[in-house]
């Protein structure tokens, strides 16, 4: 191998030649081999498919040959179940060239397998981080003599886990993994393109006592690289998106992204009635159904694969030929791990095409399009304050340990940042008898018993609420899930439920068992429809700002269709009372004075409260206000201190509220919802008043 990894175990070379018939490493392996295998911090950033697992794993297995390492040392942590199963088979090849074992543990791993590894741990494990925890928690794993080899962990899609309380709750438990261990164990981040590496390489690294700063490693697109090929269209619907997607490049593979389930499900079902052989992906699907669709799209050619994020994060589906976005991803980020799911074979170029089904989705679309140009990406954020969580992670550690000391309880996460509010949480959990004391002994309570306690305190075990979702079954078989909204009737009520759709199939409602909470269905070949709990769509201040942008003209230098130009040209007339050149429209809307902020959900509703408007009429686009609002009193909003009011009835989606008080659980989520960078954009702006721009 071209002397690309001198530092590679030689049986891995060997097989790296002989076995995959590799004549070089990636820029991005051949970089990392040398920090990974000296046991470094390290985050490796590279395009969807473009090696970093290799990046990560192959240096690993070196040093576990090199330095002999047994029982299991390295865990593999991804968000999806879908994307451990397809990245199993390639970890055990790896594994089996140096005699060592890769495991497979998360919620659809049957019993038998479980206690196998139980009884003989592999070398590596492929998990998740609630499948960690409830390892952890549970009475019949030894979890000291379990993860008492833990050397490394590689956490894949690291900045899908840092975007959200997930990530809050791994890091948690790979402080509580590592203090088993007795050792600091080393940290590889796996994640495409982001616009904050540095600091969240650093998130990722947890408690910052010993550690050193970590390595980033980034693989830079090659000098010269041929651009890729994005095309911006308008077909008005999903049937016509159907039509379309129907004609074009026929005897290709080719994979669809939408926005939601509901949507997704739609698309199918109008692509089968063309006879277009279609599978779909999305959370709402069986285990047994998805797998089925993973194998079958991995193995075919010609046809159409519909999905939604959930194919975003590195599922192995073979070679694609075209990806098509119906309507616009919602950030910069996701738009290009979406477009790198393309260009993998030699002498293929990446691609997208995008279908806007309305005119809002066409101007969002070129917005992410001008933004990507400009060479922006979003950075980052975990959710500020998770003191919910820090409530999660003192229960497990008495669920785990049987008890903890209350003075004590800081060894297990250092200054991890999830415990910065952990002395105060810790109160409220004492006081409530979520926790109850011994001789200086913490251990669980009746309170957290009554709360979390069914089914052996599964509760607990996941860092986000799921919603009661009805099983749907088609006689023995297991379709899916979806929400009771879907079925709009019940026995006694009217008409009864209305058809279904359900992995692209429509299905005839035959009963609704809402004490066991199973929908009874059979074939039926109309065209149904399907709904699943949502919440509201924020976009952030640079989208919204790009869409004015749009609206005011710019254009992003792509291929645009004829009838996307023309849709264009009409919704910037319709609108162009709404923008004004680096300021803020006025506009007297009836009994309200809307301004035209185009600032984000978040940062008008901190401008709201900034303004002492409480609560306010909000969207992405302006913000409603009371006609007698003075500007002069809006202009002087106090952006620096505001904090928007939330619906008390929101708190109960917060996970793990019941273990706070209500003010503070309030309090948490009211933080989550505040933009005050974006309110202060609003103040700076110019202000215009739509009359004069009118005049």
């Amino acid at each position: 191998m071209s002397g690309d990894a001198p530092e590679l175990d030689p049986a891995i070379t060997y097989h790296l030649v002989n076995s995959l018939g590799w004549t070089s490493l990636r820029p991005l392996q051949a970089a990392a081999v040398g920090p990974v295998g000296a046991g470094l911090d390290c985050l490796l950033i590279a395009p969807t498919a473009g090696g970093k697992t290799e990046a990560a794993i192959l240096p690993l297995l070196s040093t576990m040959a090199g330095e002999g390492w047994r029982g299991l040392t390295v865990l593999y942590v991804a968000p999806l179940r879908a994307l451990l199963n397809n990245l199993h088979p390639r970890l055990e090849q790896y594994g089996h060239w140096i005699g060592r074992r890769v495991g497979l543990w998360h919620g659809d791993v049957g019993d038998a397998a479980r206690r196998a590894m139980l009884k003989e741990p592999p070398d590596i494990l492929l998990t998740t981080p609630e499948s960690i925890e409830a390892m952890l928690v549970s009475t019949r794993v030894d979890e000291r003599r379990f993860f008492s080899e833990v050397r490394s962990v590689v956490i894949d899609e690291l900045h899908s886990f840092a975007a959200s309380d997930r990530g809050w709750h791994l890091l948690g438990v790979l402080e509580r993994v590592e203090r088993l261990a007795a050792r600091q164990v080393q940290r590889v981040g796996l994640s495409a393109t982001l616009g904050n590496p540095e600091q969240i390489a650093r998130w990722m690294q947890g408690s910052s006592e010993g550690r050193e700063a970590p390595e980033v490693v980034t693989e830079q697109e090659p000098a010269g690289a041929t651009p890729p090929e994005i095309t911006l269209d308008f077909v008005g619907s999903i049937p016509n998106a159907a039509k379309v997607i129907a004609l074009l490049h026929r005897g290709e593979k080719r994979l669809v992204f939408l926005e939601s389930r509901r949507q997704a499900e739609q698309l199918t079902f109008e692509l089968r009635q063309l006879l277009v052989e279609t599978f779909v992906s999305h959370s709402s699907l069986s285990a047994d159904e998805r797998r089925r669709s993973e194998r079958a799209f991995a193995e075919a050619r010609d046809c159409v694969i519909v999905a939604t994020s959930t194919l975003e994060l590195g599922v192995d589906i073979g070679d694609l030929d075209r990806v098509i976005q119906v309507d616009s991803p919602r950030t910069v980020a996701s738009f290009l791990q979406r477009l790198g799911r393309t260009g993998r074979r030699a002498g293929t170029g990446r691609n997208m095409t995008f279908l806007a089904t309305g005119e809002e989705s066409l101007v969002r679309a070129a917005a992410i399009l001008l933004l990507w140009q400009r060479g922006f990406v979003e950075p980052v954020q975990a959710p500020p304050h998770p003191r919910h969580l820090a409530a999660q992670q003192l229960l497990a550690l008495a669920l785990q340990e049987g008890a903890f000391g209350a003075s004590t309880w800081r060894e297990w996460w250092g200054d991890l940042g999830l415990m910065d509010d952990g002395e105060e949480v810790l109160t409220h959990l004492r006081a409530h008898d979520f926790l109850v004391g011994d001789s200086g002994l913490m251990m669980i309570g009746p309170a957290a018993e009554d709360a979390f306690g069914r089914r052996h305190f599964m509760e607990l075990l996941s860092s986000f609420n799921v919603e009661r979702e009805l099983r749907v079954m088609a006689g023995p078989r297991e379709v899916g899930f979806v929400s009771p909204l879907a079925v709009s009737g019940r026995p006694g009520q009217g008409a009864g439920p209305k058809p279904l759709v359900l992995n692209g199939y429509g299905w005839k409602v035959l009963d609704v068992d809402w004490k066991r909470f199973v929908v009874e269905v059979h074939p039926e070949p109309v065209r149904g429809d399907v709904r699943w709990a949502g919440g509201e769509i924020v976009y952030s201040l640079e989208v919204m700002r790009a869409q004015r942008d749009v609206l005011l003209g710019q254009t992003p230098d792509v291929t645009i269709s004829r009838r996307a130009a023309a849709s264009l040209d009409m919704t910037r007339r319709d609108l162009s009372l709404a923008v004004a050149q680096d300021g803020l429209v006025v506009e007297d809307v009836g009994r309200s004075r809307r301004l035209w902020t185009w600032a984000g959900l978040k940062a008008n509703r901190t401008f709201g409260a900034g303004a002492g408007l409480e609560p306010c009429e909000a969207t992405n686009e302006y913000v409603d206000v009371p006609i007698e609002t003075s500007l002069e009193s809006l202009r002087a909003s106090d952006a620096a201190g505001a904090v928007p009011s939330v619906d008390g009835a929101m708190v109960d989606t917060l996970k793990f509220s019941a273990a706070l008080p209500l003010d503070l659980a309030t309090r948490t989520l009211a933080e989550r919802f505040t933009d005050r960078r974006g309110a202060a954009a609003v103040l700076h702006d110019r202000w215009v008043v739509a009359t004069e721009m009118a005049d």
